[in-house]
């Protein structure tokens, strides 16, 4: 149960600094601000990520809620809304030549995409089943 625990405070932590991460590098670039290129904002949200993504592999493993199974129906809607999320990001954050409205527009629906996911991880509801 221990382990558990540690896994699951593990995941939330990585999840609020990818999702602060997120938030401070879109303001960096619609800023324009230097911070946006520094060497340390291209490195960390990528460790931060794989911890995130290990972590969430781990719970799965500890918890046995498996995706694609009816009950872990949630989770397959879950892994849905974090590959919607990934997409979005990289439109609003990429290096791309695309306007600010449309960067404006996927930054707006990757929060959506977040709050989702979150909902979907905190009540173990499925939104779709």
């Amino acid at each position: 149960m221990a382990a558990y625990f540690a896994l699951k405070h593990l995941h939330i932590l990585t999840v609020a600094i990818s999702v602060s991460l997120f938030i401070l590098r879109y303001w960096w670039q619609y800023r324009a601000s230097p911070m946006a290129n520094k060497r340390w904002v291209r490195i960390v949200p990528h460790i931060n990520d794989t911890l995130l993504l290990g972590s969430g592999v781990a719970l799965v493993a500890v918890t046995h809620f498996w995706p694609f199974t009816p009950q872990g129906a949630w989770l397959t809607e879950k892994l849905f809304g974090v590959i919607i999320y990934i997409v979005l990001g990289f439109i609003a954050l990429g290096r791309g030549q695309r306007s600010q409205k449309v960067r404006a527009g996927a930054f707006i629906l990757a929060l959506v995409a977040l709050y989702v996911i979150i909902e979907l991880a905190t009540t173990k509801i499925p939104l779709l089943g």
